[in-house]
Protein backbone atom coordinates (compact mmCIF):
# COMPACT_ATOMS: atom_id res chain seq x y z
CA UNK A 1 0.00 0.00 0.00
CA UNK A 2 1.29 3.47 -0.84
CA UNK A 3 2.29 5.52 2.13
CA UNK A 4 0.65 8.62 0.70
CA UNK A 5 -2.46 9.11 -1.42
CA UNK A 6 -2.92 12.16 -3.64
CA UNK A 7 -6.58 12.94 -4.37
CA UNK A 8 -7.07 14.47 -7.84
CA UNK A 9 -10.70 13.93 -8.81
CA UNK A 10 -12.22 16.25 -11.35
CA UNK A 11 -15.35 18.31 -11.03
CA UNK A 12 -18.04 17.68 -13.64
CA UNK A 13 -19.75 21.00 -14.23
CA UNK A 14 -22.23 22.55 -16.66
CA UNK A 15 -21.35 25.06 -19.38
CA UNK A 16 -24.26 27.05 -20.86
CA UNK A 17 -25.21 27.76 -24.49
CA UNK A 18 -22.74 25.69 -26.51
CA UNK A 19 -22.17 22.67 -24.34
CA UNK A 20 -23.05 21.41 -20.89
CA UNK A 21 -19.47 20.37 -20.51
CA UNK A 22 -17.12 18.53 -18.29
CA UNK A 23 -14.99 20.76 -16.12
CA UNK A 24 -11.79 18.84 -15.93
CA UNK A 25 -8.13 19.13 -15.05
CA UNK A 26 -5.00 17.44 -16.28
CA UNK A 27 -6.33 14.62 -18.48
CA UNK A 28 -6.73 13.61 -22.13
CA UNK A 29 -3.70 15.57 -23.15
CA UNK A 30 -4.93 18.89 -21.74
CA UNK A 31 -2.67 20.97 -19.60
CA UNK A 32 -3.68 21.16 -15.97
CA UNK A 33 -2.77 23.99 -13.64
CA UNK A 34 -0.10 23.08 -11.18
CA UNK A 35 -1.60 22.22 -7.81
CA UNK A 36 -0.82 24.52 -4.97
CA UNK A 37 0.43 23.20 -1.69
CA UNK A 38 -3.11 23.40 -0.37
CA UNK A 39 -4.63 21.34 -3.21
CA UNK A 40 -2.71 18.13 -2.53
CA UNK A 41 -4.45 16.13 0.14
CA UNK A 42 -2.20 13.68 1.96
CA UNK A 43 -4.18 11.02 3.79
CA UNK A 44 -3.58 8.27 6.24
CA UNK A 45 -3.78 5.11 4.07
CA UNK A 46 -5.55 3.24 6.86
CA UNK A 47 -8.53 5.60 6.64
CA UNK A 48 -11.12 5.85 3.83
CA UNK A 49 -10.38 8.42 1.16
CA UNK A 50 -12.76 11.35 1.58
CA UNK A 51 -14.40 13.53 -1.05
CA UNK A 52 -14.05 17.32 -0.90
CA UNK A 53 -16.85 19.29 0.67
CA UNK A 54 -19.66 19.00 -1.86
CA UNK A 55 -21.62 21.83 -0.25
CA UNK A 56 -19.26 24.40 -1.75
CA UNK A 57 -20.26 25.51 -5.26
CA UNK A 58 -17.13 25.50 -7.43
CA UNK A 59 -19.03 25.96 -10.68
CA UNK A 60 -18.25 29.41 -12.17
CA UNK A 61 -21.64 29.47 -13.94
CA UNK A 62 -24.64 29.87 -11.58
CA UNK A 63 -27.11 28.07 -13.86
CA UNK A 64 -27.13 26.36 -17.27
CA UNK A 65 -28.93 27.57 -20.32
CA UNK A 66 -32.39 25.93 -20.31
CA UNK A 67 -32.27 24.73 -23.94
CA UNK A 68 -28.70 24.17 -25.16
CA UNK A 69 -28.45 23.78 -28.94
CA UNK A 70 -27.04 20.66 -30.60
CA UNK A 71 -23.26 20.53 -30.87
CA UNK A 72 -22.54 17.15 -32.44
CA UNK A 73 -23.59 15.20 -35.50
CA UNK A 74 -25.99 12.32 -34.98
CA UNK A 75 -23.26 9.78 -35.64
CA UNK A 76 -19.47 9.75 -35.49
CA UNK A 77 -17.30 9.04 -38.48
CA UNK A 78 -16.05 5.46 -38.53
CA UNK A 79 -16.38 2.15 -36.77
CA UNK A 80 -12.78 1.70 -35.56
CA UNK A 81 -10.63 -1.34 -35.88
CA UNK A 82 -11.44 -2.15 -39.49
CA UNK A 83 -9.06 -2.21 -42.46
CA UNK A 84 -11.26 0.34 -44.19
CA UNK A 85 -11.49 2.85 -41.33
CA UNK A 86 -10.76 6.38 -42.45
CA UNK A 87 -12.12 6.03 -45.98
CA UNK A 88 -14.92 8.02 -47.58
CA UNK A 89 -17.66 8.83 -45.04
CA UNK A 90 -21.16 7.68 -45.89
CA UNK A 91 -20.03 4.68 -47.90
CA UNK A 92 -20.84 1.18 -46.57
CA UNK A 93 -17.91 -1.11 -47.39
CA UNK A 94 -17.91 -4.88 -47.36
CA UNK A 95 -14.91 -6.70 -45.97
CA UNK A 96 -13.56 -10.00 -47.24
CA UNK A 97 -15.27 -11.85 -44.40
CA UNK A 98 -18.66 -10.56 -45.56
CA UNK A 99 -19.17 -8.14 -42.67
CA UNK A 100 -19.90 -4.47 -43.32
CA UNK A 101 -17.84 -1.60 -42.06
CA UNK A 102 -20.00 1.44 -41.31
CA UNK A 103 -19.08 5.00 -42.22
CA UNK A 104 -21.47 7.80 -41.37
CA UNK A 105 -21.83 11.33 -42.66
CA UNK A 106 -24.25 14.02 -41.51
CA UNK A 107 -27.22 12.39 -43.28
CA UNK A 108 -26.50 8.84 -42.13
CA UNK A 109 -27.92 7.42 -38.91
CA UNK A 110 -26.39 4.59 -36.92
CA UNK A 111 -28.55 2.58 -34.52
CA UNK A 112 -27.41 0.07 -31.91
CA UNK A 113 -30.20 -2.50 -31.59
CA UNK A 114 -30.99 -5.31 -29.17
CA UNK A 115 -33.43 -7.93 -30.47
CA UNK A 116 -35.54 -10.00 -28.07
CA UNK A 117 -37.79 -12.98 -28.75
CA UNK A 118 -41.16 -13.65 -27.10
CA UNK A 119 -39.43 -15.09 -24.03
CA UNK A 120 -37.28 -12.01 -23.60
CA UNK A 121 -34.15 -13.84 -24.73
CA UNK A 122 -31.57 -12.07 -26.89
CA UNK A 123 -31.61 -13.08 -30.58
CA UNK A 124 -28.16 -13.14 -32.16
CA UNK A 125 -28.51 -14.80 -35.58
CA UNK A 126 -30.21 -12.15 -37.72
CA UNK A 127 -28.94 -10.61 -40.95
CA UNK A 128 -29.33 -7.21 -42.61
CA UNK A 129 -32.35 -8.32 -44.64
CA UNK A 130 -34.26 -9.09 -41.42
CA UNK A 131 -34.45 -5.42 -40.35
CA UNK A 132 -36.87 -2.69 -41.41
CA UNK A 133 -36.51 0.98 -40.43
CA UNK A 134 -38.94 3.92 -40.51
CA UNK A 135 -38.12 7.56 -39.82
CA UNK A 136 -41.16 9.75 -39.09
CA UNK A 137 -43.25 6.98 -40.65
CA UNK A 138 -41.25 6.94 -43.90
CA UNK A 139 -39.50 3.66 -44.83
CA UNK A 140 -35.70 3.90 -44.91
CA UNK A 141 -33.14 1.70 -46.65
CA UNK A 142 -30.69 -0.14 -44.40
CA UNK A 143 -27.43 0.29 -46.29
CA UNK A 144 -24.96 -1.15 -43.79
CA UNK A 145 -25.01 -3.74 -41.03
CA UNK A 146 -22.65 -5.03 -38.37
CA UNK A 147 -23.04 -7.70 -35.71
CA UNK A 148 -19.93 -8.37 -33.68
CA UNK A 149 -18.53 -7.79 -30.22
CA UNK A 150 -17.11 -4.30 -30.66
CA UNK A 151 -15.33 -2.36 -27.89
CA UNK A 152 -17.34 0.40 -26.27
CA UNK A 153 -16.61 3.60 -24.41
CA UNK A 154 -18.54 3.55 -21.15
CA UNK A 155 -19.37 5.93 -18.33
CA UNK A 156 -20.28 4.45 -14.94
CA UNK A 157 -22.32 6.90 -12.84
CA UNK A 158 -22.91 5.96 -9.21
CA UNK A 159 -25.13 7.84 -6.78
CA UNK A 160 -22.99 9.11 -3.90
CA UNK A 161 -25.78 10.71 -1.86
CA UNK A 162 -26.21 9.96 1.83
CA UNK A 163 -28.83 7.24 1.34
CA UNK A 164 -26.35 5.15 -0.68
CA UNK A 165 -23.84 4.70 2.14
CA UNK A 166 -24.91 1.16 3.07
CA UNK A 167 -25.35 0.12 -0.58
CA UNK A 168 -22.03 1.18 -2.06
CA UNK A 169 -20.08 -2.00 -1.31
CA UNK A 170 -22.60 -4.13 -3.22
CA UNK A 171 -22.93 -1.55 -6.00
CA UNK A 172 -19.18 -1.30 -6.49
CA UNK A 173 -18.93 -5.09 -6.70
CA UNK A 174 -21.68 -5.14 -9.35
CA UNK A 175 -19.94 -2.44 -11.41
CA UNK A 176 -16.75 -4.51 -11.38
CA UNK A 177 -18.79 -7.56 -12.40
CA UNK A 178 -20.01 -5.60 -15.43
CA UNK A 179 -16.45 -4.66 -16.34
CA UNK A 180 -15.20 -8.23 -15.94
CA UNK A 181 -17.94 -9.51 -18.26
CA UNK A 182 -17.33 -6.78 -20.85
CA UNK A 183 -15.00 -6.73 -23.83
CA UNK A 184 -11.43 -6.47 -22.58
CA UNK A 185 -10.87 -3.52 -24.91
CA UNK A 186 -13.73 -1.49 -23.40
CA UNK A 187 -12.60 1.78 -21.86
CA UNK A 188 -14.56 3.35 -19.02
CA UNK A 189 -14.68 6.32 -16.69
CA UNK A 190 -16.26 6.61 -13.24
CA UNK A 191 -18.43 9.45 -11.96
CA UNK A 192 -19.52 9.66 -8.33
CA UNK A 193 -22.39 12.13 -7.99
CA UNK A 194 -24.44 13.66 -5.21
CA UNK A 195 -25.31 17.37 -5.39
CA UNK A 196 -22.24 17.66 -7.64
CA UNK A 197 -20.74 15.15 -10.06
CA UNK A 198 -17.06 14.26 -9.91
CA UNK A 199 -15.01 12.37 -12.46
CA UNK A 200 -12.99 10.14 -10.14
CA UNK A 201 -11.39 8.18 -12.98
CA UNK A 202 -11.00 9.25 -16.60
CA UNK A 203 -11.11 6.87 -19.54
CA UNK A 204 -9.03 3.76 -18.95
CA UNK A 205 -8.99 0.03 -19.60
CA UNK A 206 -7.24 -0.54 -16.26
CA UNK A 207 -9.72 -2.47 -14.11
CA UNK A 208 -7.64 -1.88 -10.97
CA UNK A 209 -7.80 1.88 -11.45
CA UNK A 210 -11.55 1.71 -12.05
CA UNK A 211 -12.05 -0.39 -8.91
CA UNK A 212 -10.02 2.12 -6.92
CA UNK A 213 -12.11 5.03 -8.19
CA UNK A 214 -15.38 3.29 -7.34
CA UNK A 215 -14.12 2.90 -3.78
CA UNK A 216 -13.41 6.63 -3.55
CA UNK A 217 -16.68 7.82 -2.08
CA UNK A 218 -18.06 9.71 0.87
CA UNK A 219 -21.82 9.23 0.69
CA UNK A 220 -23.67 12.38 1.68
CA UNK A 221 -25.75 15.18 0.23
CA UNK A 222 -28.54 15.16 -2.34
CA UNK A 223 -28.99 13.67 -5.83
CA UNK A 224 -28.26 15.72 -8.97
CA UNK A 225 -28.59 12.84 -11.41
CA UNK A 226 -29.71 14.79 -14.50
CA UNK A 227 -26.74 17.16 -14.26
CA UNK A 228 -24.42 14.16 -13.92
CA UNK A 229 -25.93 12.49 -17.00
CA UNK A 230 -25.43 15.59 -19.15
CA UNK A 231 -21.86 16.19 -18.01
CA UNK A 232 -21.03 12.50 -18.55
CA UNK A 233 -22.58 12.49 -22.03
CA UNK A 234 -20.38 15.48 -22.87
CA UNK A 235 -17.36 13.58 -21.57
CA UNK A 236 -18.19 10.75 -23.95
CA UNK A 237 -18.70 13.11 -26.90
CA UNK A 238 -15.31 14.76 -26.45
CA UNK A 239 -13.04 11.93 -25.34
CA UNK A 240 -14.54 8.55 -26.28
CA UNK A 241 -12.40 6.64 -28.77
CA UNK A 242 -15.08 4.12 -29.71
CA UNK A 243 -18.16 4.84 -31.81
CA UNK A 244 -20.32 2.66 -29.59
CA UNK A 245 -21.00 4.44 -26.29
CA UNK A 246 -22.83 3.52 -23.08
CA UNK A 247 -23.81 5.17 -19.81
CA UNK A 248 -24.68 3.07 -16.75
CA UNK A 249 -26.50 4.88 -13.93
CA UNK A 250 -26.96 3.35 -10.47
CA UNK A 251 -29.09 5.28 -7.98
CA UNK A 252 -31.50 4.67 -5.12
CA UNK A 253 -33.82 7.63 -5.43
CA UNK A 254 -35.28 10.49 -7.44
CA UNK A 255 -33.32 13.51 -8.60
CA UNK A 256 -33.74 16.34 -6.10
CA UNK A 257 -30.85 18.70 -6.82
CA UNK A 258 -30.23 19.12 -10.57
CA UNK A 259 -30.41 22.47 -12.32
CA UNK A 260 -31.48 20.62 -15.47
CA UNK A 261 -34.76 18.81 -15.98
CA UNK A 262 -35.24 15.21 -17.08
CA UNK A 263 -36.31 16.36 -20.55
CA UNK A 264 -33.21 18.53 -20.90
CA UNK A 265 -31.00 15.59 -19.94
CA UNK A 266 -32.69 13.32 -22.49
CA UNK A 267 -32.45 16.05 -25.14
CA UNK A 268 -28.72 16.43 -24.55
CA UNK A 269 -28.08 12.70 -24.92
CA UNK A 270 -30.18 12.67 -28.10
CA UNK A 271 -28.32 15.68 -29.46
CA UNK A 272 -25.11 13.68 -29.19
CA UNK A 273 -26.50 10.78 -31.24
CA UNK A 274 -26.60 8.25 -28.41
CA UNK A 275 -25.03 6.91 -25.88
CA UNK A 276 -27.29 4.07 -24.88
CA UNK A 277 -28.30 4.55 -21.24
CA UNK A 278 -28.77 1.63 -18.85
CA UNK A 279 -30.18 2.36 -15.40
CA UNK A 280 -30.39 0.40 -12.15
CA UNK A 281 -32.85 1.77 -9.60
CA UNK A 282 -32.33 0.51 -6.05
CA UNK A 283 -35.82 1.59 -5.02
CA UNK A 284 -36.78 -1.34 -2.79
CA UNK A 285 -36.41 0.70 0.43
CA UNK A 286 -37.63 4.09 -0.89
CA UNK A 287 -40.99 5.58 0.01
CA UNK A 288 -43.67 5.09 -2.63
CA UNK A 289 -43.81 8.65 -4.01
CA UNK A 290 -40.05 8.90 -4.42
CA UNK A 291 -39.82 5.39 -5.87
CA UNK A 292 -42.54 6.18 -8.43
CA UNK A 293 -40.81 9.40 -9.47
CA UNK A 294 -37.41 7.73 -9.76
CA UNK A 295 -38.81 4.76 -11.67
CA UNK A 296 -40.45 7.03 -14.25
CA UNK A 297 -37.25 9.04 -14.78
CA UNK A 298 -34.98 6.01 -15.09
CA UNK A 299 -37.35 4.27 -17.50
CA UNK A 300 -37.50 7.34 -19.72
CA UNK A 301 -33.73 7.79 -19.77
CA UNK A 302 -33.27 4.18 -20.84
CA UNK A 303 -36.21 3.81 -23.23
CA UNK A 304 -35.51 7.01 -25.16
CA UNK A 305 -31.88 6.00 -25.77
CA UNK A 306 -32.27 2.28 -26.50
CA UNK A 307 -31.21 0.88 -23.12
CA UNK A 308 -32.97 -0.97 -20.32
CA UNK A 309 -34.07 0.05 -16.83
CA UNK A 310 -33.71 -2.49 -14.02
CA UNK A 311 -35.32 -2.39 -10.58
CA UNK A 312 -33.92 -5.16 -8.35
CA UNK A 313 -35.84 -6.29 -5.29
CA UNK A 314 -32.67 -6.42 -3.21
CA UNK A 315 -28.93 -5.83 -3.46
CA UNK A 316 -28.47 -9.57 -4.04
CA UNK A 317 -29.85 -9.17 -7.58
CA UNK A 318 -27.53 -6.36 -8.70
CA UNK A 319 -24.61 -8.58 -9.72
CA UNK A 320 -26.82 -10.63 -12.04
CA UNK A 321 -28.21 -7.45 -13.60
CA UNK A 322 -24.70 -6.15 -14.24
CA UNK A 323 -23.79 -9.38 -16.03
CA UNK A 324 -26.98 -9.13 -18.12
CA UNK A 325 -26.13 -5.58 -19.19
CA UNK A 326 -22.66 -6.70 -20.27
CA UNK A 327 -24.16 -9.50 -22.38
CA UNK A 328 -26.65 -7.13 -23.98
CA UNK A 329 -23.94 -4.63 -24.96
CA UNK A 330 -21.80 -7.35 -26.51
CA UNK A 331 -24.66 -8.83 -28.58
CA UNK A 332 -26.15 -5.74 -30.19
CA UNK A 333 -26.62 -5.20 -33.91
CA UNK A 334 -25.50 -1.94 -35.52
CA UNK A 335 -27.46 -0.85 -38.58
CA UNK A 336 -27.10 2.28 -40.68
CA UNK A 337 -29.38 4.12 -43.04
CA UNK A 338 -29.14 7.39 -44.91
CA UNK A 339 -32.11 9.54 -43.98
CA UNK A 340 -34.44 10.54 -46.79
CA UNK A 341 -34.58 13.98 -45.17
CA UNK A 342 -31.35 16.02 -45.21
CA UNK A 343 -29.93 16.94 -41.83
CA UNK A 344 -29.92 20.60 -42.92
CA UNK A 345 -33.66 20.63 -42.16
CA UNK A 346 -32.91 19.95 -38.49
CA UNK A 347 -35.57 18.88 -36.03
CA UNK A 348 -36.35 15.72 -34.11
CA UNK A 349 -36.83 12.50 -36.09
CA UNK A 350 -38.81 9.56 -34.66
CA UNK A 351 -37.19 6.20 -35.46
CA UNK A 352 -38.91 2.81 -35.48
CA UNK A 353 -37.13 -0.48 -36.17
CA UNK A 354 -38.67 -3.92 -36.69
CA UNK A 355 -37.11 -7.33 -37.24
CA UNK A 356 -38.62 -10.53 -38.62
CA UNK A 357 -36.99 -13.84 -39.51
CA UNK A 358 -38.30 -17.36 -40.19
CA UNK A 359 -38.50 -19.58 -37.12
CA UNK A 360 -38.25 -16.76 -34.59
CA UNK A 361 -41.86 -15.76 -33.97
CA UNK A 362 -42.54 -12.20 -32.86
CA UNK A 363 -39.36 -10.17 -32.32
CA UNK A 364 -38.92 -6.91 -30.42
CA UNK A 365 -36.19 -4.44 -31.36
CA UNK A 366 -34.91 -2.14 -28.62
CA UNK A 367 -33.12 0.96 -29.89
CA UNK A 368 -33.30 4.70 -29.40
CA UNK A 369 -36.65 6.28 -30.15
CA UNK A 370 -35.25 9.07 -32.29
CA UNK A 371 -32.58 11.70 -32.75
CA UNK A 372 -32.12 15.41 -33.40
CA UNK A 373 -30.74 16.11 -36.87
CA UNK A 374 -27.92 18.63 -36.57
CA UNK A 375 -28.03 21.25 -39.33
CA UNK A 376 -24.60 22.63 -38.38
CA UNK A 377 -22.28 19.72 -37.50
CA UNK A 378 -19.11 21.75 -37.90
CA UNK A 379 -19.90 24.04 -34.97
CA UNK A 380 -17.03 23.63 -32.47
CA UNK A 381 -17.67 22.77 -28.86
CA UNK A 382 -16.36 25.06 -26.15
CA UNK A 383 -14.95 23.76 -22.92
CA UNK A 384 -13.63 25.11 -19.68
CA UNK A 385 -11.35 23.67 -17.07
CA UNK A 386 -11.40 23.68 -13.33
CA UNK A 387 -9.42 21.78 -10.75
CA UNK A 388 -11.40 19.98 -8.11
CA UNK A 389 -10.23 21.18 -4.71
Amino acid sequence: MLSMVLTRSRFLGLIPMVTLGLLCAGAHGQAAPAPSSSSAVIQDPTRPEMQPNLDVDHDPIPSPDPEPPPVAANAPANVPGSPNAGTTPGEPLKRQDGMYVLHANVDEVLLDCTVLDQKGETVTDLSQRDFRVWEDGVPQTVNAFLHQDMPVSMGILVDNSGSMRDKRTAVNAAAMELLRDSNLQDSAFVVNFSDRAYLDQGFTTDRIALDRSLSRFDSRGTTAMYDAVVASADELSRHAKERKQVLLIITDGADNASRLTLQQAIRRVQDLGGPVVYTIGLLFDSDKDEADSARTALQRLSQETGGFAYFPRSLDEVNGIAAEIARDIRNQYTIAYRSTRPSSLGGYRVVHVEAAAPGHGKLTVVTRHGYYANPNPQQPAQTAEETRP
